[in-house]
Order: structure tokens, then C-alpha cells, then sequence
């Protein structure tokens, strides 16, 4: 596996070093890892996933949407030593990103160029323009439906990243959320029941009409984001005996201050659209879990929810800002922000095992607190 980026990417207040890495810690609960899309933000996600590993947790289940997916599949598609450098490789990481900055808007000049850049000219590892010779033009060949980008390098690359074998062997067990076009059926594809194949993971980051939906067996599937960008469902409808920890991870914030600009408006517009599914579905779960405990069901959840708050220097096309600058920056900013929830599970603050489910989060600033989200509106 090559490793294209330097190793180092914590700030003083990361609490670990890669050297000092502690075994697996023997838990007395079971450990999810859920991982939203975000497509470039993704590396908010392999940052957040070095601090876990850093604390010596090992999820026994890791699923994802989109991004999410691709991130997940490499967490569990290489032996422990090689996943950071396998996530290193895709997200390509500066070591010497700051993260603060003088000059605020030329750092948000310098990230809109890096996306307009990507939607010119694409990544090459991941997706090429289709647009460069008109509507006819295919580089790879490929017959899939007309899309703004050809998706085919992702193949390639999952392939070169990933195991395929051990992923399939289910340790830690791995599931990649899609969506039928045709039904609009919400679909998983599980290791336990299935073997993933690397166009489960190009189905399951289709982002209509950006990518073209993946054909696997005559149905078409496209992004999960379309309808659940964060998989919370798939962790939280399978009955377990064991408390379970649920470490979710969303790149786009429910939050954020008053938009100023064009740009700010089209942001947010985007974080809405995906960052309310997660709080429509997790206020969803809390009312099951509250029905299940008044029947005397046992089952325990506690979610731990960490959100990629701080993008006040993000653009409107975070999404295809792929630029190791940017990468650097979301990666320290994932481990940072991980880092402190994680401290606060050890000194025991967290409520695991009670009958129930218990959601956990944190703003951009603030300590990590109990939430509770409501099914029905707001009153205006």
C-alpha cells in the first residue's frame, strides 16, 4: 500500500501520538462506527477515525453512506496497520495545513478555486468530466446512463485500496447504504448476508446527476445521501442483547451562523438538505426507544454524534475541494474533534446501558451534552 502523504497531522492538544497506539481495548459494550457522506469532507471522517484508533477502539461494525462508504470499506478492508495509510492515500492529506488563518478570505479564494478546478477537470483517481468534447464524450468507454462525470476511476481505486477478501470476511462486519432509482427502496449491502463488490461501494456514492447510478444485477442504485445520508438506521434496526455505542460521524452541520453571501446561502442550503434527515431520523429512533423501554424492552443505544461544525472557512463547493490544503485541514480538524468526545467517554460521562437510547453531541465550541430532538416542529 502506498502511502502518498506524511504521517502527521495532530495539533498539541491531540492527546496521542501514532507511536504510542494502545491495543484494542476489551469493552463492555459493542462499538459502531456510522459514517455520512459528504464526498470531500470525507477526510473530517479518516481524521476522526486516527483519534479512535489512537485510544485503542476497534469498531465490530462500520457503516456508511457515499463518502462514508468508500472510508468504511477501507477501515475494514485492511489489516489495522495499513488503514491509515490506506485512507492517507485517497484523502492525500497536507501535514503542514494550518488551521486558522490571517487572511480568511484568501483562504476562501484559494479552496473555490481547488473546487472549480475539480469540476473542470475532475480527479482522476475517482471521476473524469464528461463535458470536455460534449455529450459524446466517454473517455473509459463506459455504457452507464448520462451523467456529468464518468465514476469508472473509483473502481480502480477501491480496488487498489481495499481487500476485498478480508472485507467480506465480516471483521469488523462492514454495510454501504444505496438507493434504488427505480423504487426508491433504501438498500444495504452487508457483509453478513453478502459479498460487497467494488461497485456496491461506486453504487452506494452515485450522486444523481453528478454520477451515474451503477447497474449491479439489473437494478439501478445511486447515492444513499439522496435519502439517508447518515446510516443511523441500518446500526439501530437490528435487535441487540449488548449495550451498543454508536460513534456517528456527519460532515455537514445541522448549525451554523446567519449566511451573508451567495455563497453562504447555497452552503447552507446543502447542509440542510442532508444535515435535517439525520436529526428527522434520529428523533425518530429516540420515540421507538422511548416506546421500547415503557414496554420493558432492555435495549440500550447511546449515540455519540460528532458533527464537522467548523466550516466557517468551507465554500459553496466544499463538496469538490479535494486539495491536500483542505484534506489536511477537515482530517486535523476530525482527529481534534474526536479526541475530546473520546475523553469524555473516559471519564465515564457518557451513559452506556440503560434502557433506552441516549444521544450525545457537541457544538463547535462547546462541551459534549445529552440532546434531545423532537419529532414534531418547532412552533414559528
Amino acid at each position: 500500500m502506498q502511502n502518498d502523504a506524511p504521517n502527521s497531522h495532530r495539533s498539541n492538544d491531540a492527546p496521542r501520538s501514532a507511536t504510542a497506539r494502545p491495543p484494542s481495548t476489551k469493552l463492555e459494550f459493542s462499538l459502531a462506527l456510522v459514517l455520512s457522506g459528504g464526498n470531500a469532507l470525507g477526510a473530517y471522517q479518516a481524521g476522526a477515525y486516527e483519534a479512535i484508533c489512537d485510544h485503542g477502539l476497534e469498531p465490530d461494525w462500520v457503516a456508511g453512506a457515499s463518502a462514508g462508504a468508500i472510508n468504511g470499506a477501507i477501515i475494514c478492508g485492511n489489516p489495522t496497520d495499513q488503514r491509515i495509510p490506506a485512507l492517507r492515500s485517497l484523502w492525500k492529506p497536507a501535514s503542514d495545513a494550518p488551521q486558522t488563518h490571517a487572511w480568511p478570505l484568501l483562504e476562501k479564494a484559494r479552496r473555490t478555486a481547488a473546487a472549480a478546478w475539480t469540476l473542470s477537470t475532475g480527479r482522476l483517481d475517482l471521476f473524469m468530466p464528461r463535458h470536455l468534447l460534449g455529450p459524446w464524450w466517454n473517455p473509459s468507454g463506459s455504457a452507464e446512463p448520462s451523467s456529468l462525470y464518468d465514476a469508472t476511476p473509483l473502481r480502480n481505486t477501491v480496488e487498489r485500496l481495499v481487500d476485498f477478501n478480508l472485507l467480506n470476511r465480516g471483521t469488523p462486519r462492514f454495510s454501504a447504504t444505496a438507493v434504488d432509482i427505480e423504487t426508491g427502496d433504501d438498500v444495504v449491502f452487508d457483509t453478513r448476508m453478502q459479498c460487497v463488490e467494488p461497485d456496491h461501494l461506486r453504487a452506494s456514492s452515485a450522486l444523481l446527476p453528478v454520477f451515474p447510478p451503477i447497474d449491479i444485477d439489473g437494478r439501478l442504485f445511486g447515492d444513499a445521501g439522496i435519502s439517508s445520508n447518515l446510516p443511523l438506521d441500518v446500526v439501530l434496526s437490528e435487535v441487540s442483547q449488548q449495550p451498543l455505542l454508536c460513534i456517528a460521524i456527519d460532515l455537514l452541520p445541522l448549525r451554523a451562523p446567519k449566511p451573508n453571501t451567495l455563497g453562504d446561502t447555497a452552503a447552507r442550503m446543502q447542509d440542510l438538505i442532508f444535515a435535517t434527515q439525520s436529526r428527522r431520523a434520529i428523533a425518530a429512533w429516540q420515540a421507538i426507544f422511548d416506546e421500547r423501554a415503557h414496554r420493558g424492552d432492555a435495549a440500550s443505544v447511546t449515540i455519540m454524534h460528532i458533527v464537522y461544525a467548523a466550516q466557517s472557512e468551507e465554500v459553496s463547493g466544499k463538496g469538490f475541494d479535494f486539495s491536500s490544503r483542505s484534506a489536511g485541514m477537515r482530517w486535523q480538524a476530525g482527529y481534534v474533534d474526536m479526541a475530546k468526545a473520546l475523553a469524555v467517554l473516559q471519564e465515564g460521562k457518557l451513559s452506556i446501558g440503560e434502557p433506552g437510547l441516549a444521544l450525545y453531541t457537541r457544538n463547535e465550541t462547546g462541551p459534549v451534552e445529552r440532546v434531545r430532538w423532537a419529532i414534531s416542529p418547532h412552533q414559528g
